[in-house]
């Protein structure tokens, strides 16, 4: 059985808690991997590592940091194909995707190797006579990233790369359930040259998870996950005097307005809905459609994902993996077979679904519930798996009030033809990131990713200009000096004295 250690001071550290996690082939639903647990004092290793590593890398120059991170993004690059790979073994998204996921994360790599605008500074001279005012952002120290397992390659570079072409270093805590991802994101990043120290992975469970969180050398923390965590991560890190970005779930709402190519919606549903199984923050998992043409886009989109096929990420004709784990996929399910009772109708159910000869699978099919109430638990949970609920609105003043109403607001999407309309969605949804005829407003890299409401805890958004913001810290300078032709300075160098 393959065993994932830790990467710690730029070398494999074997687990020394005793402790051990299951990994799973999601497709065969067969333990592949066990990934080392880590306590407190190995946690503790990884953050003096990181800190003795920031006593060099924090004054590096930058010309040293983007290059570094240039034959980075040249490694990834050519290992594309392998990182995929892993992604598939362990998560269970099809190849494709994996892919996708990884080309994202590419983006703030590109974005880090372009550092030097970001930390370019401000000046002002004569502000007063003989006084001039700079502004600048230094690195932090150690900061530490939480990572979640739907994306175990992509998020992470949503994180690290940032940070350390800031100067800081960097210990990452990648979810337990697919871990090798990001261990091979580390080695990559030694082979292009990253010193020792400057880039650390711990893997454990709460209890490593604590410990980055209470743990004093490290100056801030970063998360994505589930909105309850986030809130719990965002409390405790945050009593503990760091600063913190968590970013939290989600409940995206699509509203489809009369007007709408109902075909282009249609196709937007199915993607956004089930791509990736649904796991994943940005999805959308409700569509609200103005009543006049609901009944049409349902059609529509029952037509469209009754053709999905499901199965195994390493089968190229697979549009559509397995869930996570069996836990997660039998939870996704209840909300399905309970959807009847809290009024809904169940247009297509795929909780029967099975894969032949991968029988032990985490499988899971596309599901499509239609006249879903409010106050069902379909509607008001984030369920992270391949099921659509579908709302019902009458004007598009109710279809906006009720994604309002939502404790979440990650992301939305609104599909018209008329621009006005459009303009007016973006303005007056409640949401941080909006899409107009895009199903999935994921910001490309040099702009921030971030919700509202219980879609994020704190102030700044990931990567972009807010990543930067996050990962350093301001200081002003306020400097005089005196003119060189003043008589009392040391050194006369010769100039006027009728200055």
């Amino acid at each position: 059985m393959k065993t994932v250690n830790h990467w710690i001071g730029g070398k494999t550290v074997e687990g020394a808690s005793g402790n051990w996690g299951p990994v799973t082939d999601p497709a065969t639903g067969a333990v592949t991997t066990q990934v080392a647990l880590a306590s407190t004092e190995e946690v503790d290793a990884a953050v003096s590592a990181a800190k003795e590593a920031y006593a060099t890398w924090g004054t590096s120059s930058l010309a040293q940091r983007t290059s570094i991170l240039f034959r980075y993004r040249a490694l990834l690059d050519a290992r594309r194909d392998d990182i995929a790979a892993l992604i598939t073994a362990e998560h269970g998204k099809v190849h494709s995707d994996a892919l996708g996921e990884v080309a994202r994360g590419l983006e703030i790599v590109e974005l880090a190797c372009g550092i030097t605008t970001q930390l370019k500074g401000e000046l002002s001279t004569q502000v007063s006579n003989r006084v001039d005012v700079s502004a600048i952002r230094q690195s932090l120290g150690v900061v530490a990233g939480i990572t979640p397992f739907n994306f175990p390659a992509m998020v992470p570079m949503w994180m690290f790369p940032l940070a350390i072409a800031c100067g800081n270093t960097f210990v990452l805590k990648p979810s337990e359930k697919d871990p090798s991802p990001a261990h091979l994101l580390a080695e990559l990043a030694a082979e292009a040259g990253l010193p020792d120290g400057v880039l650390n992975v711990v893997h454990g469970d709460k209890v490593a998870v604590d410990a980055l969180l209470t743990h004093p050398g490290v100056a801030a923390v970063s998360f994505v996950g589930s909105t309850p965590i986030a809130r719990y991560i965002h409390a405790t890190a945050s009593a503990n005097g760091k600063r913190v970005q968590a970013l939290g779930g989600a409940k995206n709402h699509m509203l489809v307005l009369p007007d709408a190519d109902l075909d282009a919606a249609a196709d937007a549903a199915v993607s956004a809905a089930y791509g990736s199984a649904g796991e994943r923050c940005m999805a959308i998992s409700a569509v609200v459609a103005i009543s006049s043409i609901a009944d049409e886009l349902v059609d529509k989109i029952r037509e469209r994902a009754e053709k999905i096929k499901i199965g195994p990420g390493n089968d190229p004709e697979s549009e559509m993996g397995p869930l996570i784990t069996k836990a997660h996929r039998d939870k996704v399910a209840t909300y399905v077979t309970g959807a009847a009772g809290q009024g809904a109708e169940v247009v297509l159910d795929g909780t029967g679904y099975t894969v032949d000869g991968f029988e032990d699978g985490h499988w899971i099919g596309l599901s499509l519930l239609d006249k879903v109430s409010t106050d069902s638990d379909a509607y008001r949970d984030e369920i992270f798996g391949p099921v659509l609920c579908v709302l019902r609105a009458e004007t598009y003043e109710d279809g906006l009030a009720l994604i309002n109403a939502s404790p979440y607001g990650n992301g939305t999407a609104v599909f018209t033809r008329d621009g006005g309309a459009a303009r007016r969605f973006q303005l007056e949804v409640e949401a941080g990131m909006v899409g107009v005829n895009v199903p999935i407003p994921v910001p490309v890299g040099y702009h921030s990713f971030g919700g509202w409401k219980d879609s994020l805890f704190g102030d700044h958004h990931i990567y972009g200009n807010d990543g930067v913001h996050f990962y350093t810290r301001g200081k002003v300078v306020t400097t005089r000096w005196p003119d060189p032709s003043e008589g009392h300075i040391g050194v006369d160098l010769g100039f006027p004295r009728n200055h």
